[in-house]
């Protein structure tokens, strides 16, 4: 009695039509018999042989056989489908931290705002002008900064101010 050897994964085996062909093969190779048979009905004169349909059909031919070929167990169509697929496929990849793409945004609503006729009833936001320091205090302050006994440091802080410390160096 015949046995065969079942394969433990059965997904990676290729379903074989006729002898050693699978149904890509089949296909490759019935292509240039339909596309003979496509241009011999379609292209004038009709159902009637012409040398210009001759080179039409043996180029199909001459695509389609070799794509049906197996070279380690794949096909050539196989083949050039990755090789294609790796050449068109992006060369940098350029991450983008402030790329908006998928990103839940959330944007300010805005208030419609209602005309003024009249200029008085527009009140301007008067900006904070700080009073100018007198000589002596600019002097003073010239000595706190230079003077040896005391370190001045700035810091940025969170919201764009500045934290100024001056401390007296411990001996």
């Amino acid at each position: 009695m015949k046995t065969v050897a079942i394969p433990a994964q059965i997904t990676t085996v290729e379903d074989r039509i006729a002898g050693n062909l699978n149904l890509t093969q089949l296909l490759l190779l019935m292509f240039p018999v339909l596309f003979g048979a496509l241009v011999y009905i379609v292209f004038l004169p009709a159902l009637s042989f012409s040398l210009y349909k001759v080179p039409l059909v043996v180029l199909s031919i001459i695509v389609c056989l070799p794509l049906a070929i197996r070279i380690r167990g794949k096909l050539v169509l196989s083949w050039l489908t990755v090789i294609l697929a790796y050449n068109l496929r992006a060369k940098y990849y350029v991450f983008d931290k402030n790329d908006t793409y998928a990103r839940k945004m959330q944007l300010p609503a805005f208030e419609k705002k209602k005309h003024i006729l009249f200029k008085k009833a527009v009140k301007e936001e008067k900006q904070k002008v700080f009073p100018a320091l007198s000589v002596a205090n600019l002097l003073k302050l010239d000595d706190l900064v230079t003077n040896p006994k005391y370190n001045f440091t700035l810091k940025n802080s969170a919201k764009g101010g500045f934290h100024v410390a001056f401390e007296q160096e411990q001996k």
